[in-house]
């Protein structure tokens, strides 16, 4: 029906032949839900979808959560936030640039967390703008048994930000929020170690961007681990870098990686649409 090929030894699956602009069957969708449970990265290429469309996908993996963000919901949908650096004729920003250039979790400062993330490639800048990913699997794999029994047990507490990076102004902190926005978010609690609900496998979960401490723990202290397990989880044998075509539509699992975006000039265009779908509820 479509072809499947591996994008990398460590990460990624590229799938092609497939229309999303058309309902996929029950059978389809299960091929291509099992391509990303495989690839932990998926990417779809040769789309083009309308809004509703991309929508329409995106709510077969579960309910699509706004971004805190809503300066940039698309008019057209509020459950699609657009990162692009153009701006509107009259000179305001057209959507949010430079979001999240920094190793994270998607929605790990809700509490209830993303389950997936997905953009779709409007418009690629001429040079850059790849996502890097870090298979959070193998971290945890790696990890001497000692150290294992150690953090199974821990949870962290989580916040909106980037924990290495608290200057509002800079390139690589959280996107800004404003006085209303910032008041719907609070801190959460999350297990470090999360096991994953379509594979059952262990992965490290977030221990860069929203974690700031650890329950229970001095934060000197749970800080330093938490920053021992990012130096551990992204280092080069654990990342890649997937650089998007227009029509792309890239899906990435947020339980089992990290991601980042990477800087681009901000003269230079480019534009996604992005959903983020939200793991189920608690029973």
């Amino acid at each position: 029906m479509f072809s499947r090929r591996r994008l990398s030894d460590r990460l990624g699956v590229a799938l092609e032949g497939i229309d999303l602009a058309t309902p996929l069957s029950d059978a389809a969708f299960r091929e291509v839900e099992q391509a990303f449970w495989d690839g932990q990265v998926l990417a779809i290429k040769g789309q083009r979808l309308a809004p509703a469309q991309f929508l329409a996908f995106a709510r077969r993996f579960g309910r699509p959560e706004p971004h805190v963000i809503d300066t940039f919901h698309h008019p057209e949908a509020a459950d699609i936030l657009i990162l692009s650096n153009r701006r509107k004729p009259d000179g305001s920003p057209a959507g949010l640039a430079d979001g999240g250039t920094y190793f994270h979790t998607d929605y790990s400062y809700l509490q209830v967390p993303a389950r997936v993330t997905m953009l779709y490639s409007v418009e690629v800048p001429s040079k850059g703008g790849n996502t890097l990913f870090a298979d959070m699997y193998a971290a945890y794999d790696d990890l001497p048994e000692s150290r294992k029994r150690e953090i199974d047990g821990l949870t962290v507490l989580h916040h909106y930000g980037n924990r290495d990076d608290l200057d509002e102004s800079s390139r690589t902190a959280a996107s800004r929020l404003d006085e209303s926005q910032k008041k719907k978010v609070s801190w959460v609690r999350h297990k470090l170690v999360r096991t994953h609900h379509g594979t059952g496998r262990k992965a490290l979960y977030a221990v860069s961007g929203s974690s700031f401490e650890i329950d229970g723990m001095p934060r000197p202290e749970g800080v330093a681990l938490l920053d021992e397990l990012k130096a551990h989880a992204t280092q080069d044998k654990y990342l890649f870098s997937y650089a998007y075509d227009p029509g792309d539509v890239v899906l990435w699992d947020d339980l089992a990686t990290l991601h980042s975006a990477t800087l681009t000039d901000p003269n230079d265009p480019r534009t996604l649409w992005r959903i983020t779908v939200k793991e189920p509820e608690p029973s």
